[in-house]
């Protein structure tokens, strides 16, 4: 028989752990950088989250004017002091845009690649930091120890507070004449309650859904994104982020979300290129999106 009072001082315990972990959390710490792929940077204001850096700018009016959008593929650029190889943040850019597409059809028609729209969108990924495996690993054996030892307990095992990756991105919405509507430049670490991904990529990879709905939000309102609760997907596009067909054929070239196996690979730690193939699952005769160079970057 066990000793009075352990079964209350337990769940006590680990919410301790869970608590001292968020106050833990950002240890590392992403950089607001800016790449030089947006046409200005006038008028960018701060509009920092609870734990996302960012400056913003957005035409509302003619924001929510636009009907018909185009997107272009995500650029992730190649640099020395970004860890990750051309398939991981190949993987990561389709992520954003994948995710972009899928916000921002909520409100507005994604048109194909070619054809007129009111806005286009693009995004650039300025830095990365990879996320440390080994550590991954580690907090993901804690959790399942947890899981053993205390069934019971509903509280999670905080992540370790090492090697954690962050996510810098930037991205503009211009009118059909280049004018820029709409500009974000955003930055996000990994925490302690973020999913531990046992691979360089995981941390990039699972911000990036989160840039992604940021910015469409942006795009959709004309208003920060920042300060309110979470934006979750609206029900007409749960069938595509279960896997399905996404609502307009224009979303297609970035493949289809992984759906419930990417849940569950998400929920073992497992590296993204697992469950997720990106744009190689686009449907044949869509355009594939590539991961611009830095020459192609300078050019634009």
């Amino acid at each position: 028989m066990g000793l009075p009072g352990i079964s209350r001082l337990v769940p006590l315990k680990w919410t301790a752990l869970a608590s001292l972990a968020l106050t833990t959390a950002g240890c590392a710490t992403a950089p607001l950088e800016r790449a030089g792929s947006l046409r200005s940077y006038d008028s960018l204001a701060d509009a920092n989250g609870l734990v996302t850096r960012a400056q913003i700018k957005a035409d509302k009016k003619e924001l929510l004017e636009a009907k018909t959008i185009r997107l272009e593929p995500t650029a992730f650029p190649a640099r020395p002091d970004v860890a990750l190889n051309d398939d991981e943040r190949k993987l990561v850019a389709n992520a954003i845009s994948r995710e972009m597409c899928l916000r921002l059809s909520e409100r507005f028609q994604i048109v194909l690649p070619g054809e007129e729209a009111d806005l286009i969108v693009r995004a650039t990924v300025t830095h990365a930091t990879a996320t440390n495996a080994t550590a991954s690993a580690a907090s993901q054996a804690a959790s399942i120890a947890k899981t053993v030892a205390l069934p019971g307990v509903p509280v999670p095992v905080p992540r370790l507070p090492v090697g954690l990756g962050t996510l810098s991105v930037e991205a503009e919405a211009r009118n059909f004449a280049g004018f820029q509507k709409a500009a974000m430049v955003w930055a996000r670490s990994a925490n302690s309650v973020s999913t531990a991904r046992m691979a360089k990529d995981g941390d990039a990879y699972d911000l990036a859904s989160e840039f992604g709905a940021d910015f469409a939000k942006l795009v959709s309102t004309g208003e920060s994104p920042f300060g309110g609760l979470p934006s979750l997907p609206a029900a007409s596009t749960l069938p595509a982020k279960l896997g399905g067909a996404p609502k307009y054929a224009a979303c297609e070239q970035y493949g289809r979300f992984p759906g419930l196996k990417g849940f569950v690979g998400a929920g073992l730690g497992l590296p993204p290129d697992w469950t997720d193939k990106g744009a190689d699952e686009a449907r044949p005769g869509t355009p594939q999106p590539a991961v611009a160079s830095v020459e192609q970057q300078a050019s634009r």
